[in-house]
């Protein structure tokens, strides 16, 4: 998967970077990189940098391999559960890797791959129960072959984005489109359906440019209990099921893929108001290679990339070294989240918005991390060689000192903690999608304002995909990335909002899951979106009849056994469930299951209206409605003063719970449970008795 706009912020760029990182590595023989090197002499990414590994293994056994226990690099799953298998499994060679899924199939083990980062949010690498193999591709990540001739490259699936990056470089080739991270192993992307942007050729996804894969599936006594399958363009209908697996077919040993001539590209970026957003993204991906737009819902703009192919004579030599994704100083991180939580204790909407001000700002002056000679920002354009801007991911070569650096989001520090909703919308539909959430912006003007502390929704394009659980349309994919509390127990800010929107882009606008992000409600039910996922199901029993590369959670998720919903009490504010009870938000802090605000079919745990001593109209038996002010009272929404309520109003009574708000763009009104309007609040904080 390709990991998201990390929240941006001002501790991240050059004055309090740590000074132990550098924009590059440098070149071991020539000790830096020329201005703009002939393509022959291209140095790697990350140079001298790329043995450092500071995240920590996510994988950790109690003893030889044995009693384990993984999580992903985030330190926690949607539903927060820390996975156990029996043992875990390092192959160094495909002979190695047939010989232990044999054992594990004649045993009627359970297996799952493990990557080397681990960077998928979904409890897509668990194996069911604590007798589970785990089989990690550390270890299987050699560069196997490249023909120049052909343009292909083939590759173990252990191989890093960054190792294919570089080593294509080498032998003057490019991959054309890939993830704007370069953490991520080559089995584990194409497994999720990983992608960058674009709407030309054959697509951003990876998995569409894979021309070759070998892999080892569970086989019966006949096979040795493994079975080799080799697949490429001649066997295209399983090869279409192997591509996008969610790692239930087996384990990935060998990809082949297929490569182009390396070029250079000329990069800048654009920013305008966003009024006119939803009718201009469909055009801007037809017009520009590798567009993408970052889009500030709260701040009413977005910052257009406009990034295509130059000529390789153009001058430049031009770097990616986006500055979400460099090591940061783990003090700076540490004042950020308790800035950040402070914030969501005090409900300090206020101070979420000037803080997103400053993080857009800061970016979009640093150029997004973008250096015109891989040392400074000069102007755009940007001209550079494709793999130098292609993916970035810096600080996975922080030094090992002792956490004073390290990535933002490592679970060893206190630093970020998120939720991510990544979805794609087919361009036919996108334009209402942006416009609803536009008059979300118009109801709640600070709501989204979390968002843009998160560097706001990155936009990208793709293409629909041959795979078939690979995209079905061309699409437009929204990366969105939002505060997640440490307690499980505890709403957010501006809950209902988030909730409205990542339901309505789901379910209104029949959004398809990114496969290595999101939480759990989005993935009830996609399989029935996907044309072709009844092939896909029968290579799956073809390729593993028990399922032993499976779990609970997969066959949830595909449809086979059960729902991914875990329904219990405040289920819905970890997105584990959509309420449908009061209980699945949290009624204690005065969060209940309401409606949507422009999409009814919503449900979302939201803040009702209240006065400073937590009642309307007294504490009788009705609760919200219930007797009358015996003075005057504050009423507040999210923490602010809307409106005082003289002590002459006098409230219907009704049965308790039964109070509905409705806000609109310009007043909000209370309601009984007849629907009779008692108090009409306009926003310029009057109030108006209805009797």
């Amino acid at each position: 998967m390709i990991p998201f706009p990390f929240a941006t912020r001002y501790i991240q760029t050059q004055g309090l970077r740590s000074a132990s990182t550098t924009p590059y590595c440098q070149d071991s023989k020539n000790g830096s990189i020329p201005s703009d090197p002939p393509i022959n002499q291209l140095p790697p990414v990350g140079g001298l940098c790329s043995g450092l590994q500071p995240p920590e293994e996510h994988i950790k056994c109690s003893s030889r391999n044995m009693n384990c226990t993984i999580t992903n690099s985030y330190g926690a799953f949607p539903d927060r559960s820390i996975c156990q298998a029996a043992n875990v499994a390092y192959p160094t060679t495909e002979e190695e890797l047939i010989s232990i899924v044999a054992g594990a199939t004649k045993a009627k083990r359970k297996m799952k791959v493990a990557t080397r980062y681990s960077h998928s949010i979904p409890k897509l690498v668990c194996p069911d129960g604590e007798n589970g193999l785990l089989i990690s591709t550390n270890y299987l990540d050699h560069t196997l072959e490249i023909d120049v001739q052909s343009m292909t490259m083939s590759v173990e699936s252990g191989v890093t984005l960054r190792q294919l990056i570089n080593e294509a470089a080498k032998a003057g080739l490019a991959l054309p489109y890939s993830p704007y991270w370069w953490g991520l192993t080559i089995g584990g992307l194409l497994s999720t359906g990983a992608h960058g942007s674009t709407l030309w050729g054959k697509g951003s996804s990876v998995h569409d440019y894979v021309v070759a894969l070998t892999i080892v599936s569970p086989g019966g006594p006949e096979d040795g209990y493994a079975k080799v399958r080799k697949l490429n363009e001649n066997s295209s209908w399983e090869l279409n099921a192997a591509k996008v697996s969610l790692g239930v077919l087996g384990v990935i040993s060998k990809v082949t893929l297929q490569l182009q001539p390396m070029f250079k590209r000329s990069v800048s970026y654009v920013v305008k108001n966003d009024s006119d957003l939803g009718d201009q993204v469909a055009s801007f991906g037809s017009q520009h290679e590798f567009a993408d737009i970052s889009w500030y819902p709260s701040q009413g703009k977005a910052a257009y990339r406009i990034d295509d192919r130059v000529s390789s004579n153009t001058s430049g030599n031009g770097l990616n070294d986006y500055i979400p994704f460099r090591s940061t100083l783990s003090l700076g991180l540490a004042v950020v989240r308790s800035t950040e939580d402070t914030q969501e204790f005090l409900k300090d909407a206020g101070g979420k918005c000037a803080s997103a001000k400053l993080i857009a700002s800061t970016l979009i002056s640093s150029a997004y991390g973008l250096t015109n000679n891989g040392m400074v920002f000069t102007g755009y354009p940007v001209i550079g060689y494709h793999n130098r801007l292609q993916s970035s991911g810096t600080c996975l070569d922080s030094p090992e000192d002792a956490l004073i650096t390290a990535c933002p989001w490592d679970s060893r520090i206190k630093g970020e903690y998120f939720f991510q909703a990544t979805f794609s919308i087919s361009l036919s539909l996108v334009k209402g999608f942006i416009q609803d959430v536009q008059k979300l912006v118009k109801l709640e003007p600070r709501a989204l304002c979390g968002l843009d502390q998160y560097n706001g929704i990155l936009m990208r394009y793709v293409k629909a995909s041959s795979a078939y659980l690979g995209k079905q349309d061309d699409a437009l994919d929204f990366d969105i990335t939002f505060y997640r509390h440490k307690d499980p127990t505890k709403p957010r800010l501006y809950e209902d909002i988030l909730e409205e929107i990542e339901q309505l882009a789901v379910f209104k606008y029949g959004g398809l899951p990114h496969w290595g992000k999101n939480r759990n409600l989005v993935f009830n039910g996609a399989l029935k979106k996907y044309k072709k996922a009844g092939t896909f199901l029968r290579v799956k029993k073809m390729y593993d009849p028990l399922g032993l590369f499976s779990s609970e959670w997969t066959d949830q998720v595909l449809g086979l056994k059960g729902e991914v919903n875990i329904v219990k009490e405040g289920c819905a504010l970890e997105g584990l469930c959509i309420c449908s009870q009061d209980i699945h938000c949290a009624p204690s802090k005065g969060y209940f299951c309401n409606p949507g605000k422009i999409y009814q079919d919503a449900r979302v745990c939201g803040i009702l209206l209240r006065t400073n001593d937590e009642t309307l109209c007294g504490p009788g038996p009705g609760g919200w409605l219930d007797g009358s002010l015996n003075s005057e009272e504050l009423l507040y929404r999210h923490g602010l003063a809307l409106a005082t309520i003289p002590s002459n109003v006098h409230c219907q009574t009704c049965t308790a719970n039964v109070t509905i708000v409705y806000d609109f763009a310009v007043t909000s009104y209370l309601c009984s449970q007849e629907g009779t309007i008692i108090w009409e609040i306009p926003r310029n904080n009057t109030g108006k008795i209805h009797n």
